[in-house]
């Protein structure tokens, strides 16, 4: 390992905490930094509080258009490309005020006045938010004919798609405009660099000098002014609907994802700052081992090193010192820290950005702290002289990017072609070292993370799926993605096994196979490289979307009869007679089986959990089929238990609330507070709780009133606060062994196969791992985590003491169930994340409310 950083300095980048009243500042400036450890990761089981986003803002996320902002060989448009916003209304709670920064309402006057200062400044709306707010790209360039662009826009087909033609090319040598890509405020209350980047783009709009022509005739700079408005109005880290976004890279599930997704896929940007806050001081990556183990890491590594020199300082230039201002010199995580600030998974946007050919890409996070307690409890002048300073840091840090690339657009450009020219080539990876990467110094083996890729891997059609729905779904995905997939035409082999027509293929060379892979893959257990991660380590749409996905190391798919395709096949069908029945088990197909029964259908449940409807309702089924793509299939007869609609009363977590709602459950929030307050149970069929209720903070009211609910309906709990309360309430004797806090990933499971868990994956998503002992009289295991050592990917070693770990997780029950009630050790609905669990949680909804 590289020797940490000396001086009070944990491998964690933390620092002392200190507290100083307000009567200090007359002697020195307030002292500022980061919280002394890494905030609570969201979607923990360990959450403190309930998520209350109302429904209208999971419709919005569900169904909001991602704009397009592709410029094509074929495109008429030239830039500038401007247009007159329209003005949104004066918010005088605009978090922003207090702070002396833009509040979002002063945003579009100030782009509007920005465009008029010249030809440079164009302004495009990329989206809208969860919470129904505009996203605004700009883009700084020098002025372009539609010709113009249209040969830019062929020359970033050309470096993606024919990768050895562009990297002989001398125009693109010469005339390509390398892109830049600048995200700011994606946690709403981090909120400088919107502002850095206005103060930036004025500078650029006017600027005469020749660097700056320079710098615009041979780049194209886009910013996304703020990409989380709801959070910079609101005060949260968090959009609309609870949701980090810094967290949902894998899955999309927000619509300011699938804005940022889309521009980093119709831009293509070589460089890409994501300005956030607040550590003292100023961290810029590149970042500590374990590294993301699908990405050209060596190019990654040279050039995101070269920039983080460059901004670094910059920053220290710029003279604060920690005596007179509060701010520490900056830091780079790389140099200065053994672990702790990881860029393995592919949920944060610079490592997500490098699968679309991003080869320098920071988180940079500014210094002094603004947000959270300091938010309330310093003096309004404290804060605008901290918010001033932070944003005079940002500038830096962007500036000195630009300067970067200026300097080293050629080299930028010609590594991007070197990302996909590997990919396209089924080329190996170059572990870094000293001699592949000889700038950067202190590189050893703990940073060396490569991967085999396989041939392909292949998406069946037929028997050998579980669901046809989640399959559609998994690949829709990778498509929007933009992964290559292609369908097979007729049968064929391919490492040894044979496949049906209609089966899909994706080919692992092509210019993006690290983006096709990080999303298919298993991943590793990478709990004996480092003691902690950020955040989580272990995904795999392959394992947890529901669909079959086989791994295919050998053959040749380019022999495969098949042809490219845009978009996944309809799968949604009704059988032509006789009475119905409904899998369950994806997300589309409980959320058809709620509308139905809604409607008033007579639907039944089989033993296996799935949902038998009556010939009667074959109409109805047939809309529902095309609306949510999934099989009605025939059914022999209509035995089973009768299902009625259920309206859930949840204390979950913002993935979890998002996720039922996607299912299409009434969902009533509640909370500690809320029962507290005089909750009407009225209102709800079952209780589900996983995150902001504690039967020990409620008063004697709201006991009593909880008794009497659950006393006739059900109670579904994930985790140690579900448990918790179904043994506080006695609905269920299983004791909970809560493992390891910090543990994550994917994990082998054994089903049952009955109401609740028939037809799930033979894999699950775990974060701070529950399983269940000293089941009392009545208590069925609905499913174990797998013997040996459960986990597939991630992250899980024991505490301390030596608990806690896989092992003793391993046999032992993840989900029971009892008369009316539910329990899940595992995490069935983290973060809109693993698919083909959310049936699980689904079935025991309805299971329980009989």
């Amino acid at each position: 390992m590289r020797p940490p950083r000396p001086g009070p300095r944990s491998a964690l980048f933390s620092v002392a905490a200190v507290t100083v009243t307000a009567r200090s500042l007359l002697i020195a400036p307030h002292p500022a930094g980061a919280d002394p450890k890494p905030p609570v990761r969201e979607g923990s089981a360990l959450s403190p509080g309930a998520a209350q986003a109302p429904a209208s803002v999971t419709r919005r996320a569900l169904t909001a258009p991602v704009a397009d902002l592709a410029d094509t060989a074929g495109s008429s448009r030239g830039y500038p490309r401007e247009q007159v916003l329209s003005a949104d209304p004066e918010n005088p709670a605009d978090k922003s005020l207090k702070l002396g920064l833009t509040p979002y309402h002063a945003i579009a006057p100030k782009l509007n006045a920005l465009q008029r200062l010249g030809d440079r400044v164009s302004v495009e709306i990329a989206g809208r938010s969860a919470g129904g707010h505009r996203l605004y790209l700009v883009t700084v360039t020098a002025p372009e004919t539609p010709r113009q662009a249209r040969e830019q826009a062929r020359m970033r087909e050309l470096i993606e798609s024919a990768p050895r033609s562009a990297a002989r090319s001398p125009e693109i040598r010469k005339t390509y405009k390398a892109p830049v890509f600048f995200n700011n405020n994606i946690h709403g209350n981090e909120w400088e660099g919107t502002d850095a980047s206005l103060e930036l783009i004025e500078r650029l709009a006017t600027a005469t000098d020749a660097g700056t022509k320079d710098l615009l005739s041979h780049s194209r700079l886009y910013f996304n002014i703020t990409a989380n408005p709801d959070g910079r109005i609101a005060g949260t880290r968090a959009n609309a609907g609870g949701f980090d976004m810094n967290r949902d890279f894998v899955t999309a599930s927000q619509p300011e994802v699938r804005a940022m997704r889309q521009i980093g896929i119709d831009k293509q940007p070589v460089v890409m700052l994501d300005l956030h806050g607040y550590v003292n001081g100023t961290l810029i990556e590149p970042t500590t081992p374990p590294h993301g183990e699908n990405y050209e890491y060596d190019l990654f590594l040279k050039n995101t090193y070269a920039n983080a020199l460059r901004m670094e300082s910059a920053v220290n230039g710029l003279g604060y010192t920690p005596g007179k201002d509060g701010v520490d010199p900056a830091q780079i995580p790389f140099r200065d820290s053994e672990e702790g600030w990881d860029d393995w998974p592919p949920i944060f946007t610079p490592q997500y950005a490098a699968f679309h050919g991003t080869v320098a890409a920071h988180t940079v996070e500014i210094p002094l702290q603004v947000n959270n307690a300091a938010y309330e409890s310093l003096p309004v002048e404290e804060l605008r002289r901290r918010s001033s300073i932070n944003v005079d840091v940002a500038g830096a840090a962007l500036r000195a990017t630009l300067d970067f690339v200026r300097e080293k657009r050629t080299s930028l450009i010609a590594d991007q072609i070197e990302v996909f020219r590997r990919g396209a080539a089924g080329a190996a990876q170059v572990p870094v070292s000293e001699a592949t990467v000889p700038d950067v110094p202190g590189i050893g083996p703990e940073d060396v993370y490569t991967t085999r890729f396989p041939r392909a891997y292949v998406i069946p059609a037929g028997g050998g799926q579980r669901s046809a729905t989640a399959a559609a779904r998994l690949v829709d995905h990778l498509l929007a993605n933009d992964v290559r997939v292609t369908r097979a035409t007729r049968a064929f082999r391919l490492d040894g096994r044979w496949y049906a027509k209609g089966s899909y293929v994706v080919d692992l060379r092509q210019p993006k196979r690290g983006m096709a892979n990080v999303l298919l893959a298993d991943g590793r257990d990478i709990s004996d490289k480092v003691s902690a991660m950020y955040d989580i380590s272990g995904w795999s749409l392959g394992r947890l979307w529901g669909a079959t996905v086989v791994r295919a190391d050998s053959g040749r798919p380019s022999a495969v009869p098949a042809r490219p395709v845009t978009s996944a096949a309809r799968v949604g069908h009704v059988a032509p007679r006789g009475d119905l029945r409904l899998r369950l088990d994806s997300p589309q197909e409980v959320a058809a089986l709620n509308s139905l029964l809604k409607d008033g259908v007579a639907v039944r449940q089989a033993a296996d959990g799935s949902a038998l409807v009556p010939s009667s309702a074959r109409r109805k089924a047939e809309v529902l089929a095309r609306s949510y793509d999934v099989v009605f299939e025939a059914a022999k007869g209509l035995k089973g238990t009768p299902l009625r609609p259920v309206r859930v009363a949840a204390a979950v977590t913002a993935g979890e609330l998002f996720a039922l709602r996607e299912m299409n459950f009434d969902v009533v929030p509640v909370s500690t507070a809320v029962l507290n307050a005089g909750f009407d149970w009225s209102r709800a069929d079952v209780l589900f709780v996983s995150s902001g209720l504690s039967y020990g903070a409620l008063n004697p009211s709201a006991r009593t009133a909880l008794a009497g609910f659950l006393s006739g309906h059900g109670l579904v709990g994930r985790g140690a606060a579900g448990a918790a309360l179904a043994s506080a309430t006695g609905r269920l004797k299983a004791t909970a062994v809560q493992g390891n806090g910090d543990a994550n990933g994917v994990v082998r499971v054994v089903n049952s196969g009955g109401a609740v868990t028939g037809g799930a994956p033979d894999h699950s998503f775990v974060y701070a791992p529950v399983w269940f002992t000293e089941l009392g009289d009545g208590v069925t295991v609905e499913q174990s985590y797998g013997i040996g050592n459960p986990l597939v990917s991630g992250h899980w070693r024991p505490s301390e003491d030596g608990s806690g770990g896989p092992a003793a997780a391993a046999g032992r029950p993840s989900v029971v169930s009892g008369p009316n009630a539910v329990l899940f050790g595992t995490e069935p609905l983290f973060r809109d994340h693993p698919k083909g669990e959310f049936p699980q949680v689904g079935r025991a909804l309805l299971t329980v409310w009989k």
